[in-house]
Parts: C-alpha cells; sequence; structure tokens
C-alpha cells in the first residue's frame, strides 16, 4: 500500500510510519546519497570542493544555514536544491494551516481533532516540491507578514474575544512548518524583524500580539545575503548570527571551463536559433572572459560583484543578434562573428555597477573596453605574444598584415553583411589565412572566418591596426594612416 493511499491517523500508525524533524529528514537522505555517490546538488557547478562539501557538514549537523556571496553566485539555487533532499511525501492533518504532523500535533486545531476523533482523523500528504517557502527580505516586511496577527474578521465570525488564541492569523513562517523556509537579503530585514526571529531560531516560540505560544515549528531556515549590504544597506544582528548554525561563503565560476557549462545550461535558447546559429568554441570562451575581466577592472565596483547573469544574457543577446542578422539577409543559416559582439553591450550596461572613474567613460564605452580586454587576453594563447618594443626595419609575423593595410587603405565591414560579402573580405586578406595555417592548423573550417577577425581585433588591442566604429558597421585601417587621415 502506497503511503499516500493513507486516508486516517489510524491507518497511518498500522502502517509502521516513524516520523522525523526535517533536519533528520534532510540530514538522512543526505547520508544516502553520499553513501551511493550521486551527487548532492546537481547542476550547480563549480562548487564541487569548496561551498558543497561545507553545505553537506552544515545539513548533517542539523544546521540553519547563511549563505554569504556577491550576486549571481547560485545562493538561491542550492537553497532550492535542498528540496531533493527532502522525503517524497510526509502526513499532515487535514485542514491544518501549519502542516501539523498527525503523530505529533502542535496547533490547537489538530489537537482538537484528533481528541475527538482519535484514529479516524483524517490527513492528507504533502509532496515535496510543495515544501518550499522563499521571501525577500524587503524594508516594508512587518513582523505580522513572518508570524502572525490577530484577525478581527476571525474573532466576529467565530465570535471570540481577542483573548482567545484561535483569533490568531499564522503568517508565513507558521505556515512553512516542516518545509525549507529561505529569507533572500537578509540584512535588508530591519532590525526590529530580525530580532522576532530570534526565539523561532532559538527556543521555538512564537509571540503574537501578547499571545505566547509554545509551538516548536520544525523548519530548516536558509538565509542568503550580500557582503556589500552589510555597509549599503543593513547588517545581520549579532544575537541572530549567533543563532545561524553555519555561514557558508559562496564565489564565482574559478575557470572559463566552468562559466561556460553554468551558462550553456541557464541561457533560455529554443531550437531554431540552436539550429540557425553557429557558435564557435573561442566564441564561447570570449564571452565568459568578459565577465572575468569585468571582475578585476578598475571602471567596476568589484566590491558588488558581476553576477553570472552577465555572461548568460550576454550569451542570449549574441545569438540573437546574429539570428536578426540572418533573418535580415535571409538565410538559413550563420556563423557567430566577432561583430556580433557588439549587440551583448544592454546584457552589460545593466549588470554592473560602475565606480567615478566608469561613470565618466560611460557603461556602453566600459562594456567596450570588456571586450576589448577579453581579446587582449587571450590573443597570446592562439598566436605569438606582440611585443611592445619591436626592432625599426625587422619583420615578424603580422608584418604582411599590417602592410596589406597600407597598401590597401583598409576596409569596412558591415554589421549586415551577407555571410558571402563577410568571407569575400576577409577572404581577400591573404595573410590572415597563412597566419592561421601555421598557427592553428588543427582549426575547424566553420572556426576559420572568426578567428580571422579575432586576428584582427587582437592586432587592434595591440596598437597594431585602428579600428573605428559608425553607424553601420567597423572600419579597419593601418594605425599610421589612420593617424595621417585625422590630421
Amino acid at each position: 500500500m502506497k503511503i499516500e493511499n493513507i486516508k486516517t491517523l489510524g491507518e497511518l500508525k498500522k502502517s509502521g510510519y516513524e516520523r522525523k524533524g526535517i533536519k533528520d529528514e534532510l540530514r538522512s537522505n543526505l547520508r544516502e546519497k553520499i553513501k551511493s555517490g550521486k551527487p548532492t546538488f546537481d547542476g550547480v557547478h563549480g562548487f564541487e570542493n569548496t561551498v558543497i562539501p561545507e553545505l553537506e557538514r552544515a545539513i548533517l549537523s542539523r544546521h540553519n544555514i547563511n549563505l554569504l556571496g556577491l550576486r549571481g553566485q547560485a545562493k538561491t539555487r542550492l537553497a532550492r536544491k535542498m528540496i531533493e533532499l527532502l522525503d517524497e511525501y510526509i502526513p499532515f492533518v487535514t485542514g491544518s494551516e501549519i502542516n501539523d504532523d498527525p503523530l505529533q500535533p502542535i496547533s490547537r486545531f489538530a489537537k482538537d481533532i484528533i481528541e475527538t476523533k482519535g484514529d479516524e482523523t483524517p490527513i492528507s500528504w504533502l509532496h515535496r516540491s510543495d515544501r518550499f517557502f522563499e521571501k525577500l527580505a524587503t524594508p516594508d516586511v512587518t513582523v505580522a507578514d513572518l508570524i502572525g496577527d490577530v484577525d478581527p474578521i476571525k474573532a466576529a465570525n467565530l465570535k471570540l474575544s481577542y483573548a482567545d488564541d484561535r483569533v490568531i492569523h499564522f503568517g508565513m513562517i507558521p505556515r512553512a512548518n516542516r518545509c525549507i523556509f529561505v529569507i533572500n537579503e537578509l540584512p535588508d530585514l530591519q532590525a526590529r524583524i530580525q530580532v522576532a526571529l530570534f526565539n523561532i531560531l532559538q527556543e521555538g516560540d512564537i509571540q503574537i500580539r501578547g499571545f505566547k505560544l509554545r509551538m516548536p515549528l520544525d523548519m530548516q531556515f536558509v538565509f542568503t545575503a550580500n557582503p556589500e549590504d552589510y555597509t549599503n544597506r543593513g547588517s545581520i544582528v549579532t544575537p541572530l548570527k549567533d543563532r545561524i548554525g553555519s555561514q557558508i561563503l559562496t564565489h564565482y565560476p574559478e575557470t572559463i571551463k566552468i562559466a561556460r557549462t553554468i551558462t550553456e545550461q541557464e541561457a533560455k535558447l529554443d531550437a531554431t536559433q540552436n539550429d540557425m546559429v553557429y557558435v564557435p568554441s573561442l566564441a564561447r570562451d570570449l564571452l565568459e572572459q568578459i565577465s572575468f575581466e569585468a571582475r578585476e577592472s578598475e571602471y567596476i565596483d568589484n566590491k558588488s560583484g558581476v553576477s553570472a547573469r552577465l555572461s548568460i544574457t550576454a550569451f542570449e543577446n549574441l545569438l540573437s543578434t546574429a539570428e536578426r542578422r540572418a533573418l535580415k539577409s535571409g538565410a538559413d543559416k550563420t556563423t557567430l562573428r566577432l561583430s556580433d559582439f557588439m549587440g551583448i553591450i544592454p546584457a552589460i550596461t545593466g549588470k554592473v555597477e560602475l565606480v567615478y572613474e566608469g561613470e565618466q567613460e560611460g557603461a556602453a564605452a566600459v562594456a567596450q573596453h570588456l571586450l576589448g580586454d577579453a581579446i587582449h587576453t587571450f590573443f597570446p594563447a592562439y598566436f605569438p605574444k606582440i611585443e611592445k618594443l619591436e626592432k625599426e626595419g625587422v619583420k615578424n609575423v603580422y608584418t604582411d598584415i599590417i602592410e596589406w593595410f597600407f597598401a590597401e587603405s583598409g576596409f569596412e565591414l558591415l554589421d549586415d553583411c551577407s555571410d558571402e560579402e563577410y568571407e569575400r573580405i576577409l577572404g581577400s586578406i591573404v595573410p590572415l589565412e597563412i597566419l592561421i595555417k601555421k598557427y592553428q592548423p588543427q582549426l575547424e573550417k566553420e572556426d576559420k572566418f572568426f578567428m580571422k577577425e579575432f586576428i584582427l581585433w587582437g592586432l587592434v588591442e595591440y596598437k597594431k591596426l585602428s579600428k573605428d566604429r559608425f553607424s553601420e558597421g567597423y572600419q579597419f585601417k593601418d594605425i599610421y594612416g589612420s593617424f595621417i587621415s585625422k590630421l
């Protein structure tokens, strides 16, 4: 007999069902996952040797948890993943507002109905997907929202005085009894509201408008906080921090490979985009490097962090830029271009906090700086390093390309030109083909034109060519010709 087919308290007792507190439930199921070798927080990448072991230790210790980290570090994702460590179903007294355990009721409603009906008390089953509650801490949150208040309408309908505990309307926390309850951005919660959590976390009783109710709520609390909030908007009061068992520090992806995995997993793309746009591996790496550059940039406030959502939304914009271009030219398929990266600027500008120097530059200019920095960083991994000081008259591997631009006076590359025109223009620069054959002989055919454009952008970043943006595209010229034309 499936346990969810059990409908009365008597049947539950006969089944041999044993109750467990939620912390013991999480601990027991985590133990089984660890022993079986299964991933405990599947789909969360980059934390395997840092955050996840600490989180597992906290759950095994039955601790309430505070996840401390900058924005976009998967704090809420980790909390939501804890649902998978709960039992599939748990029983509760039918009609109970606070999910009373039939074998250990705590509300007056459940105690009265069990006293009246005994083994015939009706029970229902709560699925683990319904055992997750989440509240974003904002300054307007009240004690009534979280814990409860006296309900005058209930008092009038039931003809009870305000001195009767049956007139209480329970808030979000009591209603999340036997569930995981997450409070996001805890420092934003006013200090007096944080104080109201003390007894719930430690002693297990709640106070509502003078009613002191001994209600040992069975809950797993998970809090999230951003270190920046401690100075900008508020702080976690010391006695509350003392009652939180484990504080775990999160972090950003430490490698391009991990960052790519996260972006590809989280980006919301449909099949038509994936089929229409071919994305070279180098393009994916460059996109992730932009976030890495942003976290080190002198123009960006690194204390506020650069969310992993920057790469995710930028990747979505990148594919949409190429898709739009292909649609306008009537092409069924296209390959991503480096010039398509201009389409990701709106995804960057809204996700970084600029310092004074960044504000002076402007958000769009900072975004372009980040792309240039990413190209500058990657270029030596693919082609010989360009030295700052070179002997005059001595040829190097890039001399033929630079001389081509001097002889041809450069070219224009329009944003929306067709693939045929794009390939014709880049194919006309013969020294590019020679350089790729020599230093990237294993390069996939589909990646060749992206690599050619990458070389040009790299030479711009190393001050060997000039690149000017105009309304419809880019103009590439040799650096001296550009200088002469400006005189």
